[in-house]
Protein backbone atom coordinates (compact mmCIF):
# COMPACT_ATOMS: atom_id res chain seq x y z
CA UNK A 1 0.00 0.00 0.00
CA UNK A 2 2.49 2.37 0.64
CA UNK A 3 4.17 1.21 -2.77
CA UNK A 4 0.85 2.57 -4.25
CA UNK A 5 0.74 5.60 -2.22
CA UNK A 6 3.97 6.80 -3.62
CA UNK A 7 3.18 5.61 -7.36
CA UNK A 8 0.15 7.75 -7.18
CA UNK A 9 1.80 11.16 -5.75
CA UNK A 10 4.53 10.79 -8.34
CA UNK A 11 1.19 10.09 -10.95
CA UNK A 12 2.59 7.00 -11.81
CA UNK A 13 -0.46 5.14 -13.23
CA UNK A 14 -0.53 1.10 -11.69
CA UNK A 15 -2.15 -2.13 -11.66
CA UNK A 16 -2.79 -3.92 -8.14
CA UNK A 17 -2.57 -7.52 -8.39
CA UNK A 18 -4.10 -9.88 -5.97
CA UNK A 19 -4.21 -13.31 -5.69
CA UNK A 20 -7.73 -13.52 -4.69
CA UNK A 21 -8.51 -17.27 -4.01
CA UNK A 22 -6.64 -20.03 -4.10
CA UNK A 23 -8.12 -23.96 -4.46
CA UNK A 24 -5.67 -26.88 -4.27
CA UNK A 25 -1.51 -25.55 -4.57
CA UNK A 26 -0.40 -22.43 -5.61
CA UNK A 27 3.41 -20.96 -5.47
CA UNK A 28 1.49 -18.09 -3.32
CA UNK A 29 -1.23 -17.81 -0.54
CA UNK A 30 -4.71 -15.93 -1.34
CA UNK A 31 -3.93 -12.42 -0.50
CA UNK A 32 -0.53 -12.19 -2.22
CA UNK A 33 -0.13 -9.11 -4.46
CA UNK A 34 1.73 -7.52 -6.36
CA UNK A 35 1.63 -3.64 -7.97
CA UNK A 36 2.72 -3.23 -12.29
CA UNK A 37 3.55 -0.19 -13.86
CA UNK A 38 3.92 0.34 -17.38
CA UNK A 39 8.32 -0.13 -16.71
CA UNK A 40 7.98 -2.31 -12.92
CA UNK A 41 7.37 -4.75 -10.55
CA UNK A 42 6.65 -4.62 -6.99
CA UNK A 43 5.91 -7.80 -5.03
CA UNK A 44 5.31 -11.46 -6.43
CA UNK A 45 2.40 -13.58 -6.36
CA UNK A 46 4.23 -16.39 -7.20
CA UNK A 47 6.22 -16.15 -10.25
CA UNK A 48 5.88 -18.72 -13.34
CA UNK A 49 2.96 -18.48 -16.12
CA UNK A 50 0.84 -17.38 -13.33
CA UNK A 51 2.20 -13.83 -12.70
CA UNK A 52 3.40 -12.89 -16.49
CA UNK A 53 0.11 -13.69 -17.47
CA UNK A 54 -1.15 -11.44 -14.75
CA UNK A 55 1.24 -8.72 -15.32
CA UNK A 56 0.60 -9.10 -18.93
CA UNK A 57 -2.56 -8.56 -18.57
CA UNK A 58 -1.81 -5.21 -16.59
CA UNK A 59 0.01 -3.65 -18.43
CA UNK A 60 -2.45 -4.19 -21.62
CA UNK A 61 -4.93 -2.01 -19.16
CA UNK A 62 -2.55 0.53 -18.74
CA UNK A 63 -1.58 1.06 -22.61
CA UNK A 64 -5.35 0.79 -23.03
CA UNK A 65 -6.06 3.75 -21.19
CA UNK A 66 -3.07 5.57 -21.81
CA UNK A 67 -4.03 5.63 -25.16
CA UNK A 68 -7.61 5.95 -24.36
CA UNK A 69 -8.50 3.00 -26.14
CA UNK A 70 -11.78 0.79 -24.81
CA UNK A 71 -10.57 -1.96 -27.10
CA UNK A 72 -10.23 -5.26 -24.88
CA UNK A 73 -10.41 -3.40 -21.80
CA UNK A 74 -13.69 -2.93 -19.64
CA UNK A 75 -15.15 0.35 -18.33
CA UNK A 76 -16.17 1.66 -14.78
CA UNK A 77 -19.45 3.28 -15.52
CA UNK A 78 -16.98 6.35 -14.35
CA UNK A 79 -15.61 6.08 -17.73
CA UNK A 80 -12.47 5.28 -15.80
CA UNK A 81 -10.63 1.34 -16.34
CA UNK A 82 -12.73 -1.47 -14.24
CA UNK A 83 -11.52 -4.20 -12.43
CA UNK A 84 -10.97 -8.11 -13.81
CA UNK A 85 -11.06 -11.46 -12.48
CA UNK A 86 -8.65 -14.23 -14.15
CA UNK A 87 -8.98 -17.46 -13.91
CA UNK A 88 -5.80 -19.77 -13.93
CA UNK A 89 -5.35 -23.32 -13.64
CA UNK A 90 -1.61 -24.95 -12.43
CA UNK A 91 -1.12 -28.05 -14.46
CA UNK A 92 0.47 -29.45 -17.55
CA UNK A 93 -2.55 -29.56 -19.74
CA UNK A 94 -3.46 -25.75 -18.75
CA UNK A 95 -2.51 -23.57 -21.63
CA UNK A 96 0.84 -21.61 -20.67
CA UNK A 97 2.47 -18.98 -22.70
CA UNK A 98 5.34 -18.16 -20.24
CA UNK A 99 5.97 -22.11 -19.24
CA UNK A 100 4.30 -24.52 -17.64
CA UNK A 101 3.34 -24.44 -13.40
CA UNK A 102 2.21 -28.22 -12.21
CA UNK A 103 1.22 -27.19 -8.60
CA UNK A 104 -2.00 -28.46 -9.53
CA UNK A 105 -4.25 -26.17 -8.03
CA UNK A 106 -6.40 -23.10 -9.77
CA UNK A 107 -5.58 -19.28 -8.74
CA UNK A 108 -8.34 -16.51 -9.07
CA UNK A 109 -6.52 -12.78 -9.61
CA UNK A 110 -7.98 -9.25 -9.57
CA UNK A 111 -6.57 -6.50 -11.56
CA UNK A 112 -7.49 -3.26 -9.96
CA UNK A 113 -6.21 -0.27 -12.02
CA UNK A 114 -4.82 2.36 -10.06
CA UNK A 115 -5.20 5.27 -12.24
CA UNK A 116 -3.48 8.57 -11.59
CA UNK A 117 -6.14 11.38 -10.04
CA UNK A 118 -7.20 14.19 -13.05
CA UNK A 119 -5.19 17.76 -12.25
CA UNK A 120 -6.71 21.03 -12.96
CA UNK A 121 -5.30 23.87 -12.77
CA UNK A 122 -7.09 27.24 -11.91
CA UNK A 123 -5.16 30.72 -13.00
CA UNK A 124 -6.47 34.05 -11.01
CA UNK A 125 -8.31 33.06 -7.30
CA UNK A 126 -10.54 35.80 -8.18
CA UNK A 127 -14.55 35.53 -7.20
CA UNK A 128 -15.29 32.76 -9.49
CA UNK A 129 -11.79 31.01 -9.34
CA UNK A 130 -12.51 30.82 -5.31
CA UNK A 131 -15.77 29.77 -5.62
CA UNK A 132 -14.41 26.81 -8.30
CA UNK A 133 -11.76 25.77 -5.95
CA UNK A 134 -14.06 24.92 -3.39
CA UNK A 135 -15.78 23.02 -5.77
CA UNK A 136 -13.49 21.20 -7.32
CA UNK A 137 -11.58 20.65 -3.73
CA UNK A 138 -14.47 18.49 -2.74
CA UNK A 139 -13.19 15.55 -5.64
CA UNK A 140 -10.54 13.61 -5.53
CA UNK A 141 -8.41 15.21 -8.17
CA UNK A 142 -5.41 17.41 -7.62
CA UNK A 143 -6.10 21.19 -8.25
CA UNK A 144 -3.04 23.78 -8.96
CA UNK A 145 -3.90 27.43 -8.12
CA UNK A 146 -2.09 29.99 -9.14
CA UNK A 147 -2.30 34.02 -8.34
CA UNK A 148 0.36 36.79 -8.40
CA UNK A 149 -1.62 38.28 -5.11
CA UNK A 150 -0.70 36.29 -2.17
CA UNK A 151 -3.46 37.97 -0.19
CA UNK A 152 -5.89 35.91 -2.89
CA UNK A 153 -4.38 32.49 -2.08
CA UNK A 154 -5.01 32.91 1.37
CA UNK A 155 -8.51 32.59 0.93
CA UNK A 156 -8.27 29.35 0.03
CA UNK A 157 -7.48 28.53 4.08
CA UNK A 158 -11.03 29.29 4.30
CA UNK A 159 -12.27 26.30 2.10
CA UNK A 160 -13.30 22.98 3.85
CA UNK A 161 -10.31 20.21 4.44
CA UNK A 162 -10.25 19.81 0.78
CA UNK A 163 -10.75 15.60 -0.52
CA UNK A 164 -8.36 16.97 -3.21
CA UNK A 165 -4.50 17.77 -3.54
CA UNK A 166 -4.10 21.35 -3.23
CA UNK A 167 -1.58 22.94 -4.60
CA UNK A 168 -0.68 26.92 -4.05
CA UNK A 169 1.37 28.36 -6.69
CA UNK A 170 2.04 31.95 -6.07
CA UNK A 171 3.64 33.75 -9.40
CA UNK A 172 4.04 36.57 -10.88
CA UNK A 173 4.72 35.10 -14.28
CA UNK A 174 1.76 32.53 -14.22
CA UNK A 175 3.56 30.89 -17.42
CA UNK A 176 6.29 29.93 -15.46
CA UNK A 177 3.13 27.43 -13.11
CA UNK A 178 2.05 26.38 -16.44
CA UNK A 179 5.07 25.25 -17.62
CA UNK A 180 5.40 22.96 -14.72
CA UNK A 181 2.45 21.18 -14.74
CA UNK A 182 1.34 17.27 -15.38
CA UNK A 183 0.63 16.36 -19.15
CA UNK A 184 -2.93 15.99 -19.42
CA UNK A 185 -3.88 19.32 -16.95
CA UNK A 186 -7.21 20.70 -17.43
CA UNK A 187 -6.16 24.76 -17.45
CA UNK A 188 -8.48 27.33 -16.93
CA UNK A 189 -7.63 31.08 -17.11
CA UNK A 190 -9.38 33.29 -15.48
CA UNK A 191 -6.89 35.81 -13.97
CA UNK A 192 -7.67 39.41 -13.00
CA UNK A 193 -5.65 40.94 -15.94
CA UNK A 194 -6.38 40.01 -19.65
CA UNK A 195 -3.19 40.56 -20.84
CA UNK A 196 -1.94 37.85 -18.13
CA UNK A 197 -4.94 35.85 -19.72
CA UNK A 198 -3.42 35.85 -23.16
CA UNK A 199 0.08 35.30 -22.24
CA UNK A 200 -1.41 32.20 -20.50
CA UNK A 201 -3.50 30.69 -23.81
CA UNK A 202 0.04 31.51 -25.57
CA UNK A 203 1.83 29.53 -23.09
CA UNK A 204 -1.14 26.82 -22.68
CA UNK A 205 -1.09 26.35 -26.44
CA UNK A 206 2.37 26.11 -27.02
CA UNK A 207 3.19 22.99 -24.60
CA UNK A 208 0.39 21.20 -26.70
CA UNK A 209 -0.13 18.07 -24.45
CA UNK A 210 -2.90 19.80 -22.04
CA UNK A 211 -5.82 17.96 -21.75
CA UNK A 212 -8.09 20.94 -22.13
CA UNK A 213 -8.00 24.83 -22.01
CA UNK A 214 -10.48 27.07 -20.93
CA UNK A 215 -10.81 30.66 -20.69
CA UNK A 216 -13.21 32.91 -19.06
CA UNK A 217 -15.13 35.66 -20.47
CA UNK A 218 -17.08 37.36 -23.35
CA UNK A 219 -17.44 36.33 -26.84
CA UNK A 220 -15.97 39.98 -27.71
CA UNK A 221 -12.70 38.93 -25.83
CA UNK A 222 -12.39 35.66 -27.55
CA UNK A 223 -12.50 37.27 -30.85
CA UNK A 224 -9.49 39.75 -29.69
CA UNK A 225 -8.03 36.96 -28.19
CA UNK A 226 -7.87 34.48 -30.93
CA UNK A 227 -6.67 37.15 -33.39
CA UNK A 228 -3.64 38.24 -31.40
CA UNK A 229 -3.20 33.95 -30.86
CA UNK A 230 -3.20 33.42 -34.54
CA UNK A 231 -1.09 36.76 -34.94
CA UNK A 232 1.42 35.12 -32.71
CA UNK A 233 1.73 31.92 -34.95
CA UNK A 234 -0.46 29.63 -33.78
CA UNK A 235 -2.37 27.69 -36.49
CA UNK A 236 -6.17 28.94 -36.42
CA UNK A 237 -7.73 24.90 -35.31
CA UNK A 238 -5.05 24.87 -32.99
CA UNK A 239 -6.49 28.17 -31.12
CA UNK A 240 -10.20 26.89 -31.18
CA UNK A 241 -8.96 23.68 -28.76
CA UNK A 242 -9.40 26.78 -26.36
CA UNK A 243 -12.88 26.79 -24.99
CA UNK A 244 -13.96 30.61 -24.51
CA UNK A 245 -16.95 31.36 -22.62
CA UNK A 246 -16.29 28.08 -20.16
CA UNK A 247 -19.16 26.56 -18.55
CA UNK A 248 -22.51 24.85 -19.36
CA UNK A 249 -24.03 27.17 -22.27
CA UNK A 250 -27.68 26.33 -20.52
CA UNK A 251 -27.10 27.36 -16.95
CA UNK A 252 -27.48 31.22 -16.47
CA UNK A 253 -27.03 33.44 -14.05
CA UNK A 254 -23.75 35.73 -13.43
CA UNK A 255 -23.23 34.99 -9.90
CA UNK A 256 -19.53 33.99 -9.15
CA UNK A 257 -21.05 30.72 -7.43
CA UNK A 258 -23.29 30.05 -10.45
CA UNK A 259 -20.64 30.66 -12.93
CA UNK A 260 -18.01 28.24 -11.07
CA UNK A 261 -20.59 25.71 -10.55
CA UNK A 262 -21.32 25.81 -14.43
CA UNK A 263 -17.85 25.46 -15.36
CA UNK A 264 -17.27 22.59 -12.67
CA UNK A 265 -19.77 20.89 -14.13
CA UNK A 266 -18.32 20.78 -17.88
CA UNK A 267 -14.98 19.99 -16.68
CA UNK A 268 -15.96 17.16 -14.39
CA UNK A 269 -17.27 15.87 -18.10
CA UNK A 270 -14.65 16.64 -19.69
CA UNK A 271 -12.13 14.71 -16.97
CA UNK A 272 -14.67 11.60 -17.35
Amino acid sequence: MDTAAELRASRVPAVLVTLASVRGHAPREAGAKLIATADDLYGTIGGGNLEMTAVTRAREILAAALSGSEAGSGKSGEGKPAPEMLTLRLNDKAPAKYGRQCCGGEVSVLLEPLPVPASVAIFGIGNIGLELTRILARHDIDVHVSDSRPEHLELLDRLEPPVAAIHREFAVVGEEVLSTLPAGTHVLIMTHDHAEDLHLCDAALTRGDLGSIGLIGSSAKWQRFRKNLIAEGHAPETVATIDCPIGLPDLPGKQPATIALSVAADLLTRMD
